[in-house]
């Protein structure tokens, strides 16, 4: 089932699971458990469950569909495609799909520390502001604001606008600066190239009457700047789905979980291809990492700002 359809129905009308449940795997779950492409890991799923029954308790969610997303599977699937780890599952209309979504980049402070992620597999996390990683934990979804970002010409020929809606996260422990980190989800495209055009009568027109103009990137598939990133057709569904509606996400994996794995304590959990690639998890805190970007700040200060230059006459 689509994923348009499949939460599209599911917004209204339907009763959430009860808060006092103990999490469990009904029987139509069971065969979305598991390591394999498409599946969601048991501890992921377990953890997920909870923090849903939590937040319906508290009475701060009530729509009848959850998120979660593991971070530690690969970005892409053997077959070459985007790798599916974001889960959205609807326990009342018995529904479970498992759609793609980035991961934090992270970055390399020249002589200080890297902390960069490849594009298939994450082995670095963090919650530092300005540090682009993704940091695991319990989220709730909050308000959506969208964003102009520039026109890009059609495929048919004209020009057409750029407006991302952008789905705010509020996180606890770890995650609890979500907020200040604008931290949250959207559909993975941006414009590059950007250049301006004159076009006074547009109301996205600047005070001198241009508009900006650039080239439409979709990098479903790739990396963040430590928000979840979907794609265009998921992301849609996504948003209409929480607009009104508040409901939870649970991001696996946690600074525990990260300590666990590297520690190579019994139990602990990680997808093991990229296990296999990173070697070994690490997880950057604010309190570590935060001296070491301002750091680099200071000795790598920006250059003066360029104004964007004039698009080229068509």
């Amino acid at each position: 089932m689509g994923t348009v359809l499949l939460l599209g129905a599911l917004i209204l009308g339907l009763a959430p699971a009860r808060a006092d449940d103990a999490p469990e795997v009904p029987a139509w779950l069971a065969a979305h458990v598991g390591e394999g492409e498409g599946q969601i890991a048991p501890l992921v799923l377990a953890r997920a469950q909870a923090l849903y029954r939590r937040k319906v308790a508290e009475g701060a969610v009530r729509n009848p569909c959850y998120f979660a997303m593991d971070a530690t599977r690969p970005n892409t699937a053997e077959d070459g495609g985007p790798g599916r780890r974001f889960y959205v599952i609807c326990e009342a209309a018995r529904t479970f799909q498992a759609i793609p979504a980035g991961h934090g980049a992270g970055r390399r402070l020249e002589g200080l520390a890297d902390f960069t992620n490849g594009r298939d597999c994450a082995r670095n996390f963090g919650n530092a502001q300005d540090s682009e990683l993704t940091a695991g934990g319990a989220y709730v979804t909050a308000e959506i604001k969208d964003s102009f970002k520039g026109f890009y010409r059609a495929a048919g020929g004209g020009d057409l606008p750029l407006v991302r809606s952008f789905v705010q996260f509020e996180g606890e422990g770890d995650a609890a600066n979500a907020r200040p980190r604008a931290i949250g989800g959207h559909a993975a495209l941006t414009l590059k190239g950007l250049c301006r055009r004159r076009d006074p009568h547009d109301p996205h027109a600047d005070d001198g009457g241009y508009v900006l103009q650039g080239t439409l990137v979709d990098y479903t598939g790739g990396r963040s700047n430590g928000c979840t990133s979907w794609s265009p057709t998921d992301a849609a569904a996504l948003v209409a789905s929480v607009k009104d509606a508040p409901t939870t996400l649970y991001l696996y994996p946690e600074a525990a979980d990260i300590d666990a794995v590297a520690h190579g304590e019994a139990g602990a959990y990680w997808n093991a291809a990229c296990l296999r690639a990173i070697g070994s998890p690490a997880y950057w805190p604010q309190g570590a990492l935060a001296p070491l970007i301002a750091q680099y700040r200071r000795d790598h200060p920006p250059p003066p700002p360029r104004p964007i230059p004039l698009c080229a006459a068509p």
